[in-house]
């Protein structure tokens, strides 16, 4: 079994790269999605399952986790994995995303760290940078990320600079805590909006403290498609070429081919299962809405080409009549659908880059999916 956490970049086709992620857990072919499992799993899919769809990673949450079940808890299984019953690689976001997304429940000291008001219970809980690498190695994560200030989507350069400051400061202080574990990759995460003078002077600041990867944080947080991937085309080139790049929280299937394009290797989201949950499909021939009425006599197959034998037998018009009769079981076969078409769609990227071949991949389903 691989012990040291490492990256091989193998080819590239223009930007679009091509690589391996090699962690002691296994190995991850890039570009790669990662399904989002916050609380320990992945939303209304069992885990055997989301195996069978060639997931290769998958990310938890520190905040969530450290809330509940407790570190204490997971330890007693001697991690994530074994509690989960995952045998893969796990990345664990640090709980800068939460710093935003439950901004009304926390404020910020950059001594001390996120002090947060549990959303659970109201009990005071003080996120440090040294607390988040505990946490995560606790959980015993193969893939931890850096405490961050992540800020909304702001103009204000003020805010921006205020928040590349500070989580300049906790990346510096992330990486002592973290120390020289080799079979653990730690990645930092690079702020400042939509200005590439600010990203710039991030990307110097965490490239001198030295990391095992390099995510970019502060996106998908409400700007276009367009200002996102005009971004990503302005400050990638800053990164260092041989650590793997993680665009953190995207996104759709044009989302994440126009990063690709860009040069990013990794990507997480909740889309799969959320939009699963409301009866969304991610197809070959598009998004489909099986709650349409034009869906009620449809004998076609959602997924005639999976290998999954527990999806590839379901008509559109059975998983209609699920949805109107409020049935779980539609939400968990649209899920693992999803799931199963994200792999499958990561896979012709990958296949696309090894063939020289991406620039006509990328014109054909670029705006197929919006």
């Amino acid at each position: 079994m691989l012990k040291k956490f490492s990256f091989e970049l193998t080819t590239q086709c223009g930007e679009a790269r091509l690589g391996k992620i090699f962690t002691s857990k296994g190995i991850v072919d890039t570009p790669a999605f990662m399904p989002v499992g916050t609380q320990g799993t992945i939303k209304g899919v069992f885990t055997d399952d989301v195996t069978k769809t060639n997931t290769q990673i998958i990310l938890a949450n520190t905040y969530h986790l450290l809330l509940r079940p407790g570190v204490d808890i997971i330890g007693k299984f001697k991690g994530l994995h074994k509690y989960m019953n995952w045998h893969g690689p796990i990345l664990t976001d640090s709980g800068g995303y939460q710093i935003m997304s439950l901004s009304k429940f926390n404020k910020i000291d950059k001594e001390i760290g996120a002090i947060f008001k549990s959303h659970l219970d109201g009990r005071k809980i003080i996120l440090s940078p040294e607390k988040s690498i505990q946490v995560q190695k606790a959980i015993n994560s193969d893939i931890i990320m850096v405490l961050d200030e992540c800020p909304e989507l702001t103009n204000d350069k003020k805010t921006l600079s205020k928040a590349i400051d500070v989580s300049t400061y906790w990346a510096k202080r992330s990486k002592i805590e973290f120390g020289a574990d080799k079979s653990k990759g730690l990645f930092g995460i690079v702020q400042g909006g939509l200005y590439k003078d600010l990203r710039e002077e991030s990307i110097k600041k965490l490239r001198h403290i030295e990391f095992d990867g390099y995510a970019m944080g502060g996106l998908a947080v409400g700007e276009t498609q367009s200002q996102m991937l005009k971004i990503l085309n302005e400050t990638v080139k800053f990164l260092p070429k041989k650590k793997p790049r993680y665009l953190m929280g995207v996104g759709t299937p044009s989302d994440i081919l126009g990063a690709v394009k860009e040069g990013i290797d990794m990507f997480d989201c909740v889309m799969p299962t959320r939009s699963g949950r409301t009866g969304l499909a991610f197809t070959w021939e598009g998004k489909i809405n099986l709650k349409n009425a034009r869906y009620k006599e449809d004998k076609s197959l959602l997924s005639p080409n999976s290998e999954i034998k527990k999806i590839n037998k379901f008509s559109k018009s059975y998983l209609n009549h699920l949805i109107k009769s409020n049935e779980m079981m539609a939400s968990m076969i649209i899920s693992l659908h999803n799931i199963d078409f994200y792999q499958q769609f990561m896979l012709k990227i990958r296949d696309s880059i090894r063939g020289g071949t991406f620039a006509s991949f990328h014109k054909k389903y670029i705006d197929y999916f919006k």
